[in-house]
């Protein structure tokens, strides 16, 4: 039987990634992606500086968004990182929701939520991986299309980077390419655990919020006598509390995510969809297909994942007070009845995540981000 909602892919890699609070490894593991990221980010926009007036602006532009991908997932652990104490609390949350459910027979409801958690995550992280790997065969895919490039310093590299020295030799190329390969690996893996943990968390929530409309429609049926001992309107307004309290700390630790991915994602699609039009009839399209479709379509995926989290926890959280108005708690006595109103009237608040604390993650703000993307690929094509 499961205790967790979390699966062992997302656990393993909270620990990889220094997100699991509390753990003597997680100083360890900061500090390599401190200095990793760090060193890579150096070297992908030292390139973005130097080239900036390039002939090939599609190459331009794919420097541009894998160091954007890059710095978008630097900022995710720093602000994960910053607020482990929230994870933790709701860690802990979590878990004695689990404990709860084992005492009252809401087992069924919360394993079915971790195991749609668990599909969900695998999907994800699935799409991630072959997005880096196609990437990676896109490049090689160019280089073995172009048999002018025979020397190393001219072949192309996984990441734009610029280097201080040369790619004087094959084997230099070799290694290179190898590290770069294993970086965007773990970066790809990285984004996938952090947006898989959100998935997680939403679904924790909705499980607990269908229990907590199962108890409303039972407390307050003819039927109830038995059930009244194990469930009184006292547990109800903590379990209504509890998932309140859960909510805003899930807002707490990705509002700010969820600001940087909008403004991010934006750019790099808008990046991703330039060089996809104008790659349509050179002679390395399908090279550059390869290389750049799965990514578009995963960096897309990323920010529909965000905005229809929010949107699932807004309509969640409307049926809250729906169940709680559709019970017969008017046949109850006043002070039962005059709670429930209470809990109606809390109901009509929406949960919800924000952006940066401004605006929800609705699908209309999905589209948005797409009109706003679709919008800056006209205009650069119209430029260049």
């Amino acid at each position: 039987m499961r205790t967790t909602t979390l699966s062992r892919l997302i656990r393993f890699g909270l620990h990889i990634y220094g997100i699991q609070p509390y753990v003597p490894s997680a100083v360890v593991f900061r500090l390599y992606w401190i200095v990793a990221l760090s060193i890579a980010q150096i070297f992908q926009y030292r390139y973005v500086v130097v080239n900036i007036h390039m002939d090939d602006f599609s190459e331009y532009m794919d420097g541009v968004s894998s160091a954007m991908t890059s710095s978008l997932l630097y900022i995710k652990l720093v602000i994960l990182w910053t607020h482990q104490r929230i994870f933790f609390d709701v860690s802990q949350m979590m878990s004695a929701d689990w404990h709860d459910s084992s005492k009252r027979s809401n087992s069924r409801i919360m394993t079915d939520a971790a195991n749609l958690a668990r599909r969900t995550s695998r999907w994800i992280v699935g799409m991630q991986i072959a997005s880096a790997t196609f990437y990676s065969a896109g490049v090689l895919a160019a280089n073995a299309n172009s048999p002018e490039k025979l020397e190393p310093y001219e072949r192309e590299l996984i990441l734009k980077m610029g280097f201080p020295f040369n790619i004087s030799t094959n084997f230099i190329y070799t290694v290179v390419q190898s590290v770069q390969f294993y970086h965007l690996f773990l970066v790809a893996w990285g984004i996938t655990i952090i947006n898989s943990l959100l998935v997680t968390l939403i679904l924790h929530i909705c499980g607990q919020i269908d229990i907590l409309r199962e108890w409303l429609t039972k407390i307050f049926s003819k039927n109830s006598a038995d059930l009244m001992d194990k469930i009184t309107m006292r547990s109800l307004i903590i379990k209504h509390q509890r998932i309140i309290v859960f909510a805003e700390n899930i807002e707490t630790l990705y509002t700010y995510i969820a600001l940087m991915m909008l403004l991010s994602d934006t750019i790099i699609t808008c990046c991703l969809g330039f060089i996809i039009v104008s790659s349509l009839g050179t002679p390395n399209v399908v090279a550059i297909l390869v290389k750049s479709v799965i990514f578009y379509i995963s960096m897309n995926a990323e920010a529909f994942i965000y905005c229809f989290c929010g949107e699932y926890l807004s309509a969640k959280s409307k049926m809250i007070g729906s169940a709680a108005y559709d019970s017969l708690w008017y046949d109850f006595p006043a002070k039962e009845s005059q709670t429930v109103l209470f809990l109606i009237a809390r109901s009509q608040k929406r949960l919800t995540i924000t952006s940066g604390k401004i605006v929800d993650l609705t699908l209309e703000r999905f589209t948005s981000v797409l009109k706003a993307s679709l919008s800056y690929i006209s205009v650069l094509m119209a430029m260049y």
